[in-house]
């Protein structure tokens, strides 16, 4: 069984922004964003849409960071 360890608060994970160096924020899963219902759709069938070819294969978790400084964003795959 594979969990993703930012999803499930196993672990934190910093990033810095590329742009101006401050911390970014988690905002969770991408797939979290499609529509009002995705949140609570299966998690497996959800990386079949989330634009990662492979991320249910690879056991990845593609996740939101948003830099609240810059207003900078981008989307990062997690190992499960």
């Amino acid at each position: 069984m594979h969990l993703c360890p930012l999803c499930n608060g196993l672990e934190q994970r910093t990033f810095q922004c590329p742009n101006c160096h401050t911390i970014m924020e988690d905002q969770g899963k991408i797939t979290d964003y499609f529509d009002d219902y995705s949140a609570y759709m299966d998690i497996d069938i959800m990386k079949l849409y989330d634009g990662q070819p492979a991320s249910l294969e690879n056991h990845l978790c593609l996740h939101f960071f948003y830099c609240p400084s810059c207003q900078h964003q981008e989307t990062t795959s997690i190992q499960e």
